[in-house]
């Protein structure tokens, strides 16, 4: 695998992404446009100091990525000292392989956290602890469109708060923990 910061270099930014979907390109644009960074999350990112960098492993159609995608960019636009860029999933197989959910799954979107240098120091994915347990235990045996629905309104109730909460706990426990790698991911 090539080091994080190539991938970096050559990812997408936010905007490119959704430029690029001709598919779900309007609705990445207008969950960004409607996306709200509370200042209480954005001045404890910004107490991280130094520079950090979130690499984004994402597809255009996953509603966890339309979802989560537009408000973690929100917060990397807010903050001085966040940068965000994202990759395409299938086409970086040998690196989404190293932030499988469960050590098994393919779940997108994943944030990958990185310091200054570009190394890795946690990631986060592929939704929100609580809508993972949802998942996992109340809507188990919901039919997918109906699933799909109840996923989409806990999003919308939700508005992105527990998304950006848990990625600002994740890049302060990274401070803290340097060098060592902190995760988050399922």
């Amino acid at each position: 695998m090539k080091p994080l910061s190539d991938y970096h270099t050559g990812a997408a930014s936010f905007a490119d992404m959704a430029t690029a979907s001709t598919e779900y390109g309007a609705l990445f644009q207008a969950q960004r446009e409607r996306a709200l960074v509370p200042a209480d999350l954005l001045a404890r990112t910004e107490a991280l100091g130094d520079a950090w960098h979130l690499l984004v492993i994402s597809e255009d159609w996953c509603i966890d990525s339309q979802s989560a995608v537009p408000v973690v960019s929100a917060l990397a636009d807010a903050a001085a000292n966040l940068s965000l860029r994202i990759v395409s999933r299938d086409a970086h197989p040998e690196l989404m392989d190293t932030h499988l959910t469960n050590g098994t799954s393919r779940s997108i979107p994943v944030v990958i956290v990185l310091d200054a240098n570009f190394e890795e120091r946690g990631w986060w994915g592929p939704r929100p602890r609580a809508l993972q347990e949802r998942m996992a235990t109340e809507w188990k045996q919901l039919d997918k469109p109906e699933r799909s629905r109840e996923i989409r309104r806990w999003y919308a109730v939700d508005k992105g708060r527990t998304i950006l909460e848990e990625v600002v706990a994740l890049l302060e426990r990274a401070a803290v923990a340097q060098p060592a790698i902190a995760t988050a991911g399922r």
